[in-house]
């Protein structure tokens, strides 16, 4: 049993008839033919395609998720001193970009049924250094972006979504990335939407900041040569592209799959007595881009897992403010640019509390309900083994 099945999704038939190997293959080829492997046609076409798709005017294709939260922190100027609010509980890349640019991260405490950060923690985090806040719409579905944005407009500060694992997903009926200031995403390959490389993509309705993050994207140039301001080489190639493009014709197929196996998997962990499953905002929808458990005793359920030939992950085993990149007094470049804490924390009960218990089973768009109902039995089994 595969974690999440690539290689079966290559042989998911398009509505032409052609398989997408078929049709990523004759798109790369053509990359191949007219030989503009960097800002090729495809990447023009594809930023056209994605802000349709998220409901916004501006996507800008970016070479990784990593680099759509920099260059969307650069965008809106954030420097050294200022203050970053986010969440503890999410991927390093989250909090690295507010670091790589002097700026210190504020954390704050996470919904304990959505691991989204709660809104009901973010104002007593804000402080007149607060210049952005970054909420992650964590494991498929939106952050309560409704609440998170109200608060933001009462003291006129920029929102960004992180929304690496829930492209696709929606709040309110409002896709993911077009639910703030700014949202992000990553195409890594095992996202929802994912490349065979890295690559990522910035969405905004703002002219200026689009403009901006273009500029940003290409070492800061308006044109050839000419640059106004400093950036980065952070250009989503033509090939990844390609390989998105042909995706996308699937995609929303994709969506409503995990829909439907996200809803099996949790009615059949309920039915056999299994209450820790995803709970779902009345208001969201998720992609599943992780189908995520809490469980007591998890190592042992992982080993037990194993056993059978079940695979599964840890997102995430550490909290953000206990790595050692943000509490080694080697820090590097960092250390030369704090005098201070590199970071503030705000009480993080549910985070700590969570972060031993969270599990996340097979999840794709391809998995059958048969591989689905052995992992249920599988998994009640190692519950009872250590019992």
């Amino acid at each position: 049993m595969e974690f999440i099945d690539l290689k079966a999704q290559q042989d998911q038939l398009l509505e032409d008839g052609n398989t997408l190997r078929e049709d990523i293959d004759r798109r790369i080829k053509k990359v191949l033919d007219h030989g503009r492997y960097i800002q090729g046609p495809e990447v023009n076409e594809l930023e056209i395609k994605l802000a349709e798709y998220v409901g916004v005017k501006h996507c800008i294709g970016v070479a990784s998720g990593t680099d759509a939260l920099l260059i969307a922190l650069m965008a809106l100027h954030i420097k050294p001193g200022d203050e970053v609010i986010t969440t503890p509980f999410s991927f390093f890349a989250t909090v690295e970009t507010i670091l790589l640019l002097g700026a210190k991260p504020v954390f704050v405490d996470i919904n304990n049924s959505t691991y989204n950060l709660d809104p009901k923690n973010l104002e007593i985090a804000i402080s007149k250094k607060t210049k952005a806040i970054i909420p992650v719409s964590l494991y498929g579905q939106p952050a309560n972006f409704k609440e998170i944005n109200l608060i933001a407009k009462k003291y006129d500060i920029p929102v960004i979504e992180d929304g690496a694992q829930s492209f696709g997903s929606k709040h309110f009926q409002n896709r993911s990335c077009g639910l703030s200031t700014i949202g992000v995403t990553s195409f890594f390959p095992s996202k929802p939407l994912g490349c065979y490389g890295d690559g990522g993509a910035c969405f905004t309705n703002d002219d200026l900041l689009a403009n901006s993050m273009r500029q940003i994207s290409k070492h800061g140039q308006e044109r050839r040569y000419e640059h106004l301001r400093v950036g980065l080489n952070g250009r989503l190639d033509t090939i990844q592209a390609a390989v998105l493009l042909a995706k996308l014709k699937l995609f929303e197929r994709e969506v409503n799959l995990r829909q439907v196996i996200g809803a099996k998997y949790t009615q059949k962990l309920n039915k056999e007595g299994f209450k820790k499953t995803p709970i779902l905002e009345q208001e969201n929808t998720s992609v599943y881009a992780q189908y995520t458990i809490q469980i007591d005793s998890r190592e042992e359920v992982i080993d037990f897992l194993k056993s059978r030939s079940i695979p599964t992950s840890i997102h995430y085993p550490k909290l953000l403010p206990d790595q050692v990149a943000l509490n080694n007094k080697n820090r590097g470049f960092i250390q030369s640019i704090f005098t201070k804490s590199i970071y503030k924390s705000h009480l993080i009960p549910n985070s700590r509390n969570l972060i031993s218990k969270v599990l996340s089973l097979p999840m794709h768009p391809m998995l059958s309900e048969k591989d689905q109902d052995f992992v249920v039995e599988t998994l009640k089994d190692a519950i009872k083994s250590n019992n």
